[in-house]
């Protein structure tokens, strides 16, 4: 463990070598996020939040699934968002107010209108997860085995949520998490045209113990059923 934990810790340093000077440049007055794996309410004013290789541990696994992600975050809402897939190319924008993007195309949620034919995921906030955290997470993918078409469970987060906002997936859920998991998404599904609460239905914020993004259509549906 400490010697994979090593390895992601490299990872991370070496990004961050390169973003680091060239954000601050652009934003100087904005504070910087020293740990990406960090939770809950920022101070007043405007912060970078950065993961340099978010789904660090696919990178290190051979797997596909990871991003190098920039939010600018305003008084804890999250105003502009780059995330880049470096072994596609991609690169998902989205500013408040001005939608969202991949390489320029506008994004869009899904239509759908029944959870019982959507397809929806959820991800492992992090793999220390407080036991009760776990057991919540599994009974909420029971849950929406039973009433959902098909369930996703895999990391990062954003990968899920770049999914929801360009209309692939239907709906993400996650209990707990860190901000640089969910600000980015967070931001691109409300531009794309999709939902964002806590798991019940309730405005989140960075201190949310849920959060729950979905096509306008099922979100409700998504709700009830992660109540029960």
């Amino acid at each position: 463990r400490e010697e994979l934990m090593s390895a992601l810790a490299a990872n991370d340093d070496t990004a961050l070598r390169i973003l680091r000077p060239r954000l601050t440049s652009l934003r100087p007055g904005a504070g910087w996020v020293e740990d990406e794996l960090d939770g809950g309410a920022l101070p007043s004013g405007e912060w970078w939040v950065v993961d340099p290789a978010e789904g660090n541990v696919n990178h290190l696994h051979a797997l596909p699934d990871w991003a190098v992600t920039a939010t600018l975050v305003r008084d804890n809402q999250p105003v502009l968002t780059v995330v880049h897939l470096p072994l596609t190319g991609e690169t998902y924008t989205a500013l408040a107010g001005a939608g969202a993007h991949v390489d320029g195309r506008r994004l869009d949620v899904s239509r759908s209108a029944d959870l019982g034919l959507s397809m929806v995921a959820t991800s492992q906030a992090r793999p220390d997860e407080d036991e009760g955290v776990v057991r919540r997470v599994g009974s909420s993918i029971t849950a929406m085995l039973l009433d959902a078409l098909v369930v996703r469970v895999s990391v990062p987060a954003t990968l899920h949520l770049l999914d929801v906002a360009a209309g692939r997936l239907d709906a993400f859920w996650q209990f707990a998490g860190a901000r640089a998991d969910l600000l980015p998404g967070a931001l691109l599904v409300t531009e794309a045209g999709g939902r964002i609460s806590d798991a019940e239905g309730r405005p989140w914020t960075p201190q949310s113990a849920g959060f729950l993004a979905a096509a306008p259509g099922v979100h409700a549906q998504a709700v009830s059923t992660l109540a029960r």
